[in-house]
């Protein structure tokens, strides 16, 4: 169930996550989430959101100004 406006239909997706991190932009495309089909909020599963975390973490050692992760390729 969504959390935002309580609709209890959710679709799989996919989406792109974005952190801003110390003046760096680090993107991750086609990240797996579940999307509610009424307002369109997006939840990630807990192994998504781990996975997400270890993608984030690897750019921030990287420090380029501008990292792009494709989630399907890295997993």
């Amino acid at each position: 169930m969504c959390m935002y406006c309580k609709c209890k239909n959710m679709m799989p997706s996919l989406t792109t996550h974005v952190v801003n991190y110390k003046n760096c932009i680090i993107i991750i495309k086609n990240v797996p989430c579940e999307e509610c089909e009424q307002c369109g909020e997006k939840y990630y599963s807990d192994e998504v959101a781990e996975q997400v975390e270890s993608l984030v973490n690897m750019a921030k050692q990287l420090m380029q100004e501008i990292a792009v992760i494709d989630y399907s390729k890295a997993a």
